[in-house]
C-alpha cells in the first residue's frame, strides 16, 4: 500500500510514519505539511534517524500523484483542502481529523460519491469496539439509569468535547431511538444575574451529560457512566500511546483496498456494522 501522511511533523504524523514504516505490507511515499511548516524539504524519517527518500512537502497535488492511500489527522481546514485534491486524484482517504462542521461533513459525504473514504473520530480497535460495547449497554440499560460522558486529553487540543466523546453520544442516543442534538447536555452551570448561585435544578430525564478534562500530556481517557438507584455501571477505554490509532488506520487503509467509494467508518472496517 502506497501511503502518504498529512501533518507529517505533528505527534499524530510521526506516528503514522513510524507505524508505516514498521509494516510489511506499507510503503512511505508522501509526507505532507502546511506551506510555512520549518521542516519542509527535510527527510520524513529524520525524527527516527531514518532516511526514507520521503521529503516532507507542502505540494498536495505532487505528494498525492504516487499515492494510494492519504492518511489525514490533521485540523478541518487542512483535511478539507487536502480532501478536495484527493477527490480528484481517486485518492483513498482515511480521516481522523475531529471537529468538522455539518457542512465540512457533507462535502465528505459528497466527495465519497466517487471517492472511497473511512472517517472515524477515533481510529482505535479498542476504541470501535468499546463502541459497540455502549450501544448493547444503552438499550439493556434503557429505563431508570442517568448517563454521563467524561473525557480527559492533553492540553493542547483544541476542541472538546472530543470526538471520540461526541461519537460515544451519538452511540447511545442512537440506541435509545434519541438524536444526540435532542439529549445532549454539554455543561452545567447555575446563575441568577451577577451572583453565581451554582443552582443548576434538577437533571432533566433522558439526557445524556458531557464533562470534559484537558491538562498535561493525556493521550486520551474516555469514561461512560450509567448510574441507576443502588449501583452504577461504567465503561472506560484509556489510550496510553498514540499507536493505537495509527495501527488502527493501517487496518483501514487494508479495507478501503477492496472498496471503489463509498464512505465508512471503523464499525465497518471491523466488521462490527449490523
Amino acid at each position: 500500500m502506497k501511503i502518504a501522511i498529512a501533518g507529517a511533523t505533528g505527534r499524530m504524523g510521526k506516528m503514522l510514519i513510524e507505524a508505516v514504516l514498521n509494516s510489511t505490507d506499507a510503503q512511505l511515499v508522501g509526507a505532507l505539511e502546511h506551506s510555512s511548516c520549518s521542516q519542509l524539504g527535510e527527510d520524513a524519517g529524520a525524527f527516527l534517524g531514518k532516511k526514507t527518500g520521503v521529503l516532507i512537502s507542502s505540494d498536495v497535488a505532487q505528494v498525492l500523484n504516487n499515492s494510494e492511500f492519504l492518511i489525514d489527522f490533521t485540523r478541518p481546514e487542512g483535511t478539507m483542502s487536502h480532501l478536495a485534491v484527493a477527490e480528484k486524484m481517486g485518492t483513498k482517504t482515511i480521516i481522523g481529523t475531529t471537529g468538522l462542521s455539518p457542512d465540512q461533513m457533507n462535502s465528505l459525504k459528497n466527495a465519497s460519491a466517487k471517492l472511497a473514504i473511512v472517517f472515524a473520530p477515533n481510529m482505535s480497535v479498542g476504541v470501535n469496539v468499546t463502541f459497540k460495547l455502549l450501544e448493547i449497554a444503552a438499550k439493556m440499560l434503557n429505563q431508570g439509569y442517568d448517563i454521563e460522558i467524561i473525557e480527559a486529553h492533553h492540553k493542547h487540543k483544541v476542541d472538546a468535547p472530543s470526538g471520540t466523546a461526541l461519537k460515544m453520544g451519538e452511540v447511545i442516543a442512537d440506541a435509545l431511538g434519541e438524536k444526540l442534538d435532542d439529549v445532549a447536555v454539554y455543561a452545567r452551570e447555575g446563575h441568577t444575574g451577577y451572583a453565581r448561585e451554582g443552582h443548576t435544578g434538577e437533571r432533566k430525564e433522558g439526557s445524556i451529560g458531557f464533562a470534559t478534562i484537558r491538562g498535561g500530556d493525556i493521550v486520551g481517557d474516555h469514561t461512560v457512566l450509567f448510574a441507576g438507584d443502588g449501583e452504577r455501571i461504567e465503561i472506560s477505554h484509556k489510550s496510553s500511546s498514540r499507536q493505537s490509532y495509527a495501527q488502527g488506520s493501517l487496518r483501514a487503509a487494508r479495507f478501503l483496498q477492496n472498496q471503489s467509494n463509498g464512505l465508512f467508518d471503523m464499525q465497518d472496517v471491523l466488521g462490527l456494522r449490523k
